[in-house]
This record gives structure tokens, C-alpha cells and sequence, in this order.
């Protein structure tokens, strides 16, 4: 409110929204109780019904629909906030480990658990990571909808579920590799957003591309091979099947599918961008 809206507002974007539709009872009545996008049959009876033209129904739905959609400063502010946050993290996260030995060393997760001491600065690494998810999880029913919703939805829930899991069985130091991996791209995608919203093409294509890129090194390359390698085989070979194993590699692994799933979606977009020459 303070600073993502004046920001948007020194590079252009208006806070204005899409054109209104004209105020009409019966049609009103239609979008919100049966469809958002009436058939052929239907726009003919409430041509009849009305005396208007087929095609001016058609624009009628077309702009309510339009009018339900969040301005570009809506979203801009949206996306500034949570660019703050991710940069914010994954530079507090990058300092922190850089002198954890398990950073070097994955097997250093695992020597001497569970008994491995809780510092201040990693619980509060993890109750920052767990909060932030925690208010995804709530503010994605009020915030815009967006078409990934059910597997955004799925992500949270793992997430929440693998840091609270991971917290109450001391498995933080595996846990902050995991968090500050995720960290590692996210801050770049909004940063392309960003960029899209206030028309600065060649930045957003580059921003988009970076994150691609880095987004399927780390979770396609690094992750299986870095994070799922310590959990499951050298946690294996150092301390045996402990009793949550199963449950805490499921989560981990169903994350490795979600990131699979990601991985295609980023690859066709930037396939369709480079026949185009446009993000």
C-alpha cells in the first residue's frame, strides 16, 4: 500500500480496471446464478428476451467477465510483495548456511541425530519460511485466482506439512537446504512479473528466462540429486529407517513431482516465447 502501489505508479500503471459492463437485471442474473459463458441456445433466448443482438450479449458477458479480474496495480503490488520476501530469505538463508558445515557436507545432517542443537538464527529462518507459507495458504482463497490454484494448493499443504514435520523432529538442518533451494528461483519469477507489468518487454524476457533456467537446475539437477540423495540413502546408511522416513521422504518426493510438473509448463512457455520472439 505505501510503497508497491507508489512504485507502480512512477512507472505508468494505472489503477484503473477493465471497461464495466452496461447494468442489466436478467443478464446479472445469469452470470452470477448459471454461467459465465452462455451457449448458442441460450444467448438466442436472451436475445428474444431482451430484443438485443446475439453479439451484443456476447460483449455484454465478455466485459463482466473482464470486470471480475484484478487491475495490473493489483497485481504488481502482489508480485513486489512477495519478490521482497523471497530475495529477502534467500539472501538471509544464503548467509546462514554459508558457514553451516551441512552445507558442504550433507552427511553432517544426519551425525549425532536427533540430538542437534536449535541456534536462534535457524529457528528463526524456519518460523519466517513457516509463516510466509502459512499466510499463502490462507491469503490464495482471497488473493487473485489464478489457474495453477489445486496444485498451488497441493504445494502449500507439502510445504507446510514438510516444515512443521521436519521442525518437530529436529530435521531443520536438511530442512533449511530444502527451503533455501526452493528460494533460490521464486525471487526471479516475480521479478519478471514485475517487469511484465510495467512493459519493460526485454527485462521480463530476460528475468523469465534466467528463472527457467535456474528453476530447473535447482529443482530438477540439485534437488534429487543433492537434497533426495541425504534423505534418502545417506540418512539410510547413517542412522537407519527411523520411524518417520517414509512419511517425511513422501513429502519430499511428492514436491520432486510438483517440480516435474512446473518444469514442463516453464519449458513450453519458453518455447512458445522463442517461435514468437515474446514472453
Amino acid at each position: 500500500r505505501f510503497i508497491a502501489k507508489p512504485c507502480a505508479i512512477n512507472l505508468g500503471i494505472q489503477d484503473s480496471g477493465p471497461h464495466r459492463a452496461q447494468p442489466n437485471a436478467i443478464l446479472e442474473k445469469v452470470f452470477t446464478s448459471i454461467t459465465k459463458s452462455p451457449d448458442g441456445k441460450r444467448l438466442e433466448g436472451l436475445s428474444k428476451q431482451l430484443d438485443w443482438d446475439v453479439r451484443k450479449i456476447q460483449r455484454w458477458f465478455r466485459h463482466r467477465r473482464n470486470q471480475d479480474k484484478p487491475t495490473t496495480l493489483t497485481k504488481f503490488c502482489e508480485s513486489m510483495w512477495r519478490f521482497t520476501f523471497y530475495l529477502s530469505i534467500f539472501f538471509y538463508g544464503i548467509r546462514f548456511l554459508w558457514t553451516a558445515p551441512w552445507f558442504w557436507d550433507t552427511r553432517q545432517c544426519w551425525y549425532n541425530y536427533p540430538f542437534q542443537p536449535l541456534t536462534s538464527r535457524l529457528y528463526y529462518y524456519y518460523i519466517l519460511e513457516l509463516a510466509f507459507y502459512w499466510s499463502l495458504m490462507f491469503s490464495q482463497f482471497t488473493d487473485i485466482k489464478r489457474k495453477d490454484f489445486l496444485i498451488m494448493f497441493v504445494h502449500h499443504l507439502a510445504t507446510i506439512g514438510l516444515i512443521t514435520f521436519s521442525y518437530m523432529n529436529n530435521m531443520v538442518r536438511v530442512g533449511t537446504l530444502v527451503l533455501c533451494l526452493h528460494d533460490a528461483s521464486d525471487f526471479l519469477l516475480e521479478a519478471a512479473k514485475l517487469a511484465n507489468y510495467a512493459k519493460y518487454q526485454r527485462l521480463c524476457d530476460a528475468f523469465f528466462m534466467l528463472f527457467g533456467v535456474v528453476f530447473i537446475v535447482t529443482r530438477l539437477g540439485i534437488y534429487p540429486f543433492w537434497i533426495l540423495n541425504t534423505t534418502l540413502f545417506e540418512s539410510w546408511e547413517l542412522i537407519g529407517p527411523y520411524p518417520s522416513w517414509w512419511l517425511f521422504n513422501g513429502l519430499l518426493i511428492t514436491l520432486q513431482i510438483l517440480h516435474i510438473i512446473w518444469s514442463y509448463l516453464i519449458i513450453r512457455t519458453a518455447y512458445k516465447a522463442l517461435v514468437r520472439g515474446k514472453v
